[in-house]
């Protein structure tokens, strides 16, 4: 599991539980942040204020600090409760302002996993808002008294602000000194949030149900509902009656829904919806009015076409669909919906809120459509690779919209989406706060990793609580519990949100001894021999759960191969070393820089510039239009620039199924320096992600922004292509080999390096 989605699902977990406080007064809030307001006598016990998880990890000392008398200090050990320890507060966001900065000051000793600031926006208590990886600076190894910071923007959902430090693995973190600022100044001079005149504050009326009951449907009701889903989200991001926020749209598809499941025939619902757009009000005209025009930097326009075409939505539907997207103000103020996060400019999806369901509201036909709609016009008009989904749109939301409005449990409605969101091809869009019922489902697993090898489910290593299983590493899966392995993939395949099936099948075997606690039959191939054995699953220790699924060498990020040969791998890279790995190894013949991991720090703008000797283009980025939603538009061009010293060697860049996104954009930078990418393909989910929240407190997301090459070719679904196929073998996983890792030290030695000398260099 990489650090980002780690802390992602660290973050789900963290609750309400912790208590909110009442929004501190201007005098109160400073000492509270630098952890000196009055700590207990108990030197070892917990900050005055603060919450903490699991008990006993987190103390107020005095021994180390960065300024005043206290600071926060959390201790990880091997043996400590938990995958992470927390140190957390949550007061109200009863503030506004467009940008919120949280920043402290960080200690760690012996870091071996992460350590980082995180804050997070919830609404009621559902998770809202959390922070992405491209804010956080995950911290390893050990470092002195230093600064660090995370901005992200203020929703104007949001109704707590959760924050605080985190420390995963094991080593000692401090914690001083923290600050919150909006728009540049402290939290407690922000201006306090009037919410009364806000609908979505407001509007109760279907609080707990939406009153719509449904057991079936005609093939009429779904053509009107498709009509109906198209326009609802046309409206929500171009009618100015709509985007202004005036509206609360939830509620009014659940308003309308009754007299378009009633209608006897098309022109009948397409009049429902006219009728209820009239409902809504004038349509002031303006002058001047938004147009759209293409020019050299669009690089898609926007889908509306459609809503001008009497075939698909009649002529009274038609005009008036025409008039809304022409009556545009060009001085129409920002969506309410969506905004564009800064810097990034993935979009930042306002308002969507959750709607927790308890499990016995299910089936809610309403809410689960609403969510299918919701889900469907977000990909519509913000999803940047749209061009490339696999199937088309329109299809995919008529075959849906049956399954997933007549799912009869909580279950079902949850799998229904996550086959939904497997049509998006983007290994970003898992349902992933619903892992929980993807197939195969259980709690207990066969303690072994699996990788599939030429399409076959291959163990290449045994965890430490199942030294003495029958598996050995090598073993060539084919059949569980009398089902052979090919069949399950087949029928677990659309629950796998993937770009490509290479990261599909990395994911599928992450999951599939998983299952019920207790024994297991397994048919299996051990060299040429195909024999039946008896395997356990079992709950596996929380230090195995977690265990990290890179490619990558164990031992130190950085090393000497050899006198000719570097290596570095990124999983464990620390920034503040790289003027140390450039000194060791610049006097070698090359390179090898692993990235079958995902870094957790950005390397891009620290060790590719001493690789280049020129400025050097790297990538393209694609970003929506807030004021015509669905368009998109080429920015600038990422660039390196040279630093010295200058690595003059040859450059070798491993990659494989686990190199994704944040991964997949650094090796590109390495790519434009002249470096070769050896390997297999990448996941091709590039991008920074964008979260989407569904009713029923689910959580989803996509890749945010669109990443190209200089040349404008995509990597999304295509991921990174390597110049040199280099993939494991059944023998060399048996053999305990790393021959990804032996074809890049060929590649630097030459062909005069003998496969003995090879092989000795490269062992893992």
């Amino acid at each position: 599991m990489s650090i980002p989605r780690l802390l992602a699902t660290v973050l789900l977990l963290v609750s309400g539980a912790f208590a909110q406080t009442a929004r501190p007064k201007a005098a109160d809030l400073p000492p509270l942040l630098g952890f000196e307001n009055n700590q207990p006598a108990d030197k070892l016990a917990s900050p005055r204020g603060w919450g903490v998880r699991p008990a006993g990890t987190v103390a107020a000392v005095t021994d180390i600090v960065h300024t005043g008398k206290w600071a926060a200090r959390i201790t990880r050990t091997a043996s400590s409760a938990q995958k992470t320890s927390i140190v957390t507060i949550t007061i109200p966001a009863d503030f506004v302002g467009s940008t919120l900065s949280f920043r402290g000051y960080l200690r760690t000793e012996d870091v071996n996993g992460f350590a980082a600031l995180f804050a997070r926006l919830d609404n009621d208590s559902d998770n809202f808002s959390r922070v992405t990886p491209q804010s956080v600076l995950y911290l390893s190894g050990t470092h002195d008294w230093a600064l660090y910071s995370l901005t992200m923007p203020l929703r104007r959902a949001g109704k707590q602000l959760l924050f605080g430090a985190v420390l995963s693995g094991t080593g000692r973190l401090w914690v001083d000194d923290l600050q919150l600022w909006v728009d540049g100044k402290p939290i407690w001079q922000a201006p306090k949030d009037d919410r009364s005149a806000n609908p979505m504050e407001t509007d109760h009326e279907f609080d707990r149900s939406s009153g719509i009951k449904l057991d079936t449907l005609t093939p009429v009701q779904t053509d009107n509902l498709v009509t109906l889903g198209k326009v609802w989200g046309f409206a929500k991001y171009y009618d100015h009656r709509v985007i202004t926020g005036k509206r609360q749209w939830d509620f009014d598809l659940f308003r309308i829904l009754p007299s378009v499941l009633a209608a006897r025939d098309s022109d009948a619902g397409r009049k429902a919806i006219v009728d209820w757009l009239r409902a809504l009000g004038p349509i002031a005209p303006c002058s001047p009015c938004r147009m759209f025009f293409e020019d050299p930097w669009v690089q898609l326009p926007p889908p509306t076409s459609w809503i001008s075409d009497p075939a698909i939505v009649g002529q009274p539907l038609a005009k008036l669909l025409t008039e809304i997207h022409k009556q545009r103000p060009i001085d129409g103020g920002r969506q309410f919906y969506v905004s564009l996060a800064p810097g990034v400019q993935n979009p930042i999806f306002d308002y969507e809120l959750p709607y927790p369901l308890s499990r016995n509201a299910y089936p809610e036909p309403g809410y689960q459509l609403l969510a299918l709609y919701r889900l469907w016009n977000i990909v519509e008009y913000w999803f940047p690779n749209r061009n490339i989904l696999p199937e088309n749109w329109d299809s995919v939301l008529r075959e849906f919209i049956p399954r997933v409005v007549l799912a009869k449990t909580r279950d079902a409605y949850q799998l229904q989406l996550m086959a939904f969101i497997g049509k998006l091809g983007d290994t970003h869009a898992n349902l992933w706060s619903s892992l929980n019922v993807r197939p195969p489902v259980g709690d207990c697993y066969i303690p072994v990793m699996l990788r599939f090898v030429d399409n076959q489910a291959v163990v290449t290593q045994i965890l430490p609580s199942g030294i003495g299983t029958t598996l050995q590493r090598g073993d060539v899966l084919l059949d569980m519990d009398g089902r052979a392995v090919s069949e399950l993939v087949a029928e677990w395949t659309p629950y796998y949100a993937d770009s490509n099936q290479y990261a599909r099948l990395r994911d599928i075997a992450g999951a599939m001894t998983r299952g019920a606690c207790g024994p297991a039959k397994l048919r299996i191939r051990r060299g040429m021999e195909n024999f039946d054995i008896s395997a356990t699953r079992a709950t596996l220790p929380a230090t195995e759960s977690t265990v990290n699924s890179a490619h990558d060498l164990p031992g130190p990020a950085f090393r000497l191969l050899s006198p000719d040969v570097a290596y570095l791998k990124l999983s464990s890279v620390s920034t503040d070393d790289i003027p140390n790995y450039l000194q060791l190894a610049q006097n070698t013949k090359g390179w090898v820089i692993d990235i079958r991991n995902y870094p957790p720090e950005s390397i891009s703008p620290t060790l590719v510039p001493h690789m280049v000797e020129s400025a050097t283009p790297f990538a393209r980025i694609t970003v929506g239009d807030l004021f015509n939603p669905g368009a998109f538009h080429w920015t600038g061009l990422p660039t390196i620039y040279p630093q010295e010293p200058y690595y003059p060697g040859k450059v070798v860049v491993l990659v494989d199924e686990v190199t994704q996104s944040a991964a997949e954009y650094v090796s590109m930078a390495f790519r434009a320096a002249g470096a070769t990418v050896v390997g297999s393909t990448t996941s091709g989910a590039d991008g920074n992600f964008s979260q989407i929240l569904l009713p029923g407190g689910l959580t989803t997301m996509f890749s945010g922004i669109g990443v190209f090459y200089p040349d404008k070719s995509p990597t999304q679904q295509v991921g990174i292509v390597p110049d040199i196929v280099a993939q494991p073998t059944i023998a060399g996983i048996t053999a305990g080999r790393d021959e990804v890792l032996e074809s890049a030290v060929r590649f630097i030695l030459g062909p005069e390096a003998s496969a003995a000398q090879v092989q000795a260099i490269s062992k893992p």
